[in-house]
């Protein structure tokens, strides 16, 4: 064969073809797929940005105008072949470089190899005592067959006899560990039975007549055949629509007017709420799961905007549920099933929430900006030596 003859290019064997052509795509592992966008220079901008993906707390996403977007893949396409066209689609309509906060797919082996704990600005955070009221009339059928929650006899449902013990018993424990003197504000669902149990556990002992104190409670209230209340000694207590139950239909999630409320917890503020009549509640129309989970969302945005950082929450178990489900996907999947399971009647479980996004604007209490008196710092032998020269000019006579 001479120079300027090309060498004929070897032709694959069909049944090679035929046979490579059944095999599947080979799989990668994570490891692998990283160490690919590492050699095609990916890792500079795919870094994760956000906090550590495995935080074992809950975080309140941004409103909308602050939020940060969260993208769920490690390879920008075109290089993701395993990435779905939808994703494609995402991705290719987000300018470069990324103005979004990326973090790795985790799967569970992903998890339980992490390291777990994750740091967070104290003065970002707030401990939240999540509490679901105590056992309502509505719950000793209803819990039975769910078709009792429309018998409109359980309007506005108020504590069983047993659900007032289980206030008592939760009231013992909050004071035996210490929590009744920490929390600075108990919010509550402006219904009866999150009425009663707000105060019963975390109001004063039973009241005395006083001109110049309101009780929390009267007695009876409710039908309840309990003492009245005081508010000596109790955090602010505060009703909140937000926190309601899953609005509609159910008798037992509809209030009764504000004014009534009034009288029966005279210490109780009411002003954050807009009308005296429950214009919420329809009877012929139920408040979706999603339209729950967003109010949720939107009430804990809310509490960023109060300057207590430990607060009580006395509420619902619909609204607990679909409100925390939103939470824990960045969590060990036992952490997320500790966030998110259903709560039983006067269960309290404590929570943090913390601000990754920069909303809140309070300054520390506790960090101390060191440096005082101020100016440079000198190194130890250059201090020595003069402290030396001194005593010796010191010396001479």
């Amino acid at each position: 064969m001479t120079r300027t003859q090309k060498r004929p290019r070897p032709q694959p064997d069909p049944k090679f073809l035929h046979e490579a052509s059944r095999q599947k795509p080979q799989q990668i592992t994570s490891n692998e797929r990283r160490e690919q966008e590492d050699s095609l220079g990916l890792g500079r901008w795919m870094s994760p940005l956000a906090a550590p993906p495995h935080s074992p707390i809950i975080s309140v996403p941004a409103p909308t105008h602050h939020c940060a977007i969260t993208l769920f893949t490690s390879i920008y396409p075109p290089f993701s072949a395993a990435a779905s066209p939808a994703t494609w689609t995402a991705h290719r309509s987000l300018p470069l470089p990324l103005s979004v906060r990326c973090c790795r797919r985790s799967s569970p082996s992903d998890m339980e190899g992490a390291s777990g704990p994750s740091l967070f600005p104290l003065h970002r955070c707030k401990t939240l005592h999540l509490v679901r009221h105590g056992q309502g009339i509505h719950n000793v059928e209803g819990d039975k067959n769910y078709k009792a929650y429309m018998n409109p006899d359980y309007f506005d449902a108020q504590l069983t006899p047993l659900g007032w013990q289980q206030v008592d018993n939760l009231r013992k424990h909050v004071q035996a560990c210490g929590l009744s003197k920490k929390i600075d504000l108990v919010i509550t669902s402006p219904l009866l039975r999150t009425l009663q149990t707000a105060v019963g556990v975390f109001g004063g002992e039973a009241y005395t007549d006083r001109l110049d104190v309101l009780p929390l409670m009267v007695a009876n209230a409710g039908n309840s055949a309990h003492a009245a209340i005081s508010s000596v000694d109790s955090p602010p207590v505060v009703a909140v629509e937000l926190c309601r139950e899953h609005l509609g239909v159910h008798p037992c999630d509809k209030r009764r007017c504000i004014t009534d409320y009034q009288f029966l917890f005279p210490g109780v503020d009411f002003s954050l709420i807009e009308s005296d009549e429950d214009v919420l509640w329809k009877a012929d129309v139920r408040e979706t799961k999603q339209e729950l989970a967003d109010r949720g969302l939107k009430f804990l945005n809310w509490l960023w905007t109060r300057k207590e950082k430990e607060i009580a929450v006395v509420t619902h178990s619909g609204f607990l549920f679909h409100t925390l489900a939103s939470f824990g996907g960045d969590c060990h999947p036992l952490v997320k099933t500790e966030i998110c399971r259903h709560f039983a009647n006067c269960e309290l479980r404590s929570m943090v929430i913390v601000d990754k996004s920069n909303l809140g604007s309070d300054p520390s209490a506790t960090n101390f900006p060191g440096k005082i008196p101020h100016g440079p710092d000198h190194p130890s032998d250059i201090t020595e030596n003069n402290v030396e020269g001194k005593s010796s000019k010191n010396e001479q006579p």
